[in-house]
């Protein structure tokens, strides 16, 4: 497949109560260095009850000069959202981004350039940093950041990602074609409303891979991640866990129940590793750290075994 000579970009941004952020990450796209002609912005509002609306009209008669539309989704849901973009996007790379983030000046070139380049690459995300709003707490690690803050770094060299990891839902871009060949996000999995449920990107990517599609890390499109104090704390940690564990659940057994019984198999393995890594921090004298890990394990356990 020979890409266009230029190719355009439809940035989709799936949005519920976050007028917040809404209006920064917005300016954000708008200063970037791709020219305007060569790209439009979709807000999806998925039933949003706040001031998100009168936010994003500010926004639109503040730059005329562009694309922007401003969608409803009506089905609550995260897929559901994505979905209503992906219909309406007009773009030959559709470039989801977090609603809750920041991204930089060259984000949107960095996307444009590679797609152009390499014609037989499906997609492509790039990091995800956290940008605290307070402070990243003393039991904070790796892993415990992937989970709540949705951290994402391979190096500052492009590359295929690493076995079993993809691209970030927030900070993700697929040509138009992909979704045509492999259908669109599953509405049962996603965070809907206030729930925490998840897993609908990897889907996608499982089922692209089956297809032998291909997917890259770019080391230069970097999302800053806005991450406030709640979800820092216990109430937040312990539900978003559990919900990742109900999640595979859901996604694995729509499958097959082979696939939930190879899913099972590695959350023993990972529940190995999890004491080890546990052990380790001990060792270190950051038992916290360790403990976290633990609950973390047991709450996707539970919630994997449908407890």
């Amino acid at each position: 497949m020979t890409p266009p000579i230029t190719q355009f970009l439809s940035v989709i941004i799936c949005t519920y109560n976050r007028e917040k952020y809404i209006g920064n990450l917005l300016e954000s796209i708008a200063n970037n260095t791709l020219p305007k002609s060569e790209y439009e912005i979709l807000l999806v509002d998925n039933n949003c009850t706040d001031n998100t609306h009168q936010v994003c009209a500010d926004f639109a008669a503040a730059h005329q000069d562009i694309n922007f539309r401003y969608l409803v989704e009506p089905e609550q849901g995260l897929s559901a959202a994505r979905n209503k973009g992906i219909r309406e996007a007009k773009g030959d790379i559709l470039v989801y981004v977090d609603d809750d983030a920041l991204v930089d000046v060259w984000y949107l070139d960095t996307f444009a350039y590679f797609f152009k380049q390499n014609p037989t690459i499906d997609a492509a995300g790039g990091p995800i940093i956290p940008l605290y709003e307070t402070q990243e707490p003393k039991w904070m690690t790796r892993y415990t950041k992937e989970l709540l803050c949705g951290y994402l770094y391979f190096g500052d060299a492009e590359r295929d990602f690493p076995n079993g990891r993809y691209p970030g839902g927030g900070n993700a871009a697929y040509r138009a074609e992909v979704f045509k060949k492999i259908g669109l996000f599953n509405t049962a999995l996603g965070r809907k409303g206030n729930n925490l449920m998840g897993a609908e990107e990897k889907d996608i990517f499982d089922k692209m891979q089956s297809q032998n599609m291909k997917f890259r890390y770019l080391p230069k499109a970097i999302l800053h991640h806005i991450i406030p104090q709640k979800k820092l704390e216990q109430d937040y940690f312990d539900r978003l866990t559990h919900q990742i564990g109900q999640s595979e659940r859901q996604r694995t057994l729509d499958i097959s129940k082979s696939k939930y019984a190879k899913r099972l198999f590695s959350e023993f393995v990972k529940w190995c590793g999890t004491l080890v890594l546990a052990a380790y921090y001990t060792l270190c004298f950051t038992p916290q750290k360790g403990w976290k890990l633990i609950l973390f394990r047991r709450n996707v356990t539970r919630g994997l075994l449908g407890r």
